[in-house]
């Protein structure tokens, strides 16, 4: 584990580089979340089901003839939603 060095001891020079490398840093963290959030690919498994990987940390898996039975019933879907909004809970 790196050790900081107390930034108010720093020399202006010095200071100013480490404070640009935070800065730099954080934009780039804030990019990688933001590509992870966007982020939604396919793949088929072994067995012939569809995995739909980026919704959280496991896919979720799904035969085609499931995915059509959801597809199908997605009006239904965001009825429920919007009738239970208060009680839901969002995660990006």
């Amino acid at each position: 584990m790196a050790v900081l060095q107390d930034v108010s001891k720093m020399n202006g020079k010095d200071r100013d580089g480490l404070l640009a490398q935070i800065e730099a840093l954080k934009a780039e963290n804030a990019k990688l979340k933001e590509a992870q959030v966007a982020k939604i690919s396919f793949k088929v498994s072994e067995k012939g089901a569809l995995s739909l990987y980026g919704m959280g940390r496991f896919p979720v898996t799904l035969y085609a003839s499931q995915w059509r039975r959801l597809i199908q019933v997605l009006p239904q879907l965001e009825k429920f939603m919007a009738e239970n909004a208060s009680k839901l809970a969002e995660k990006s």
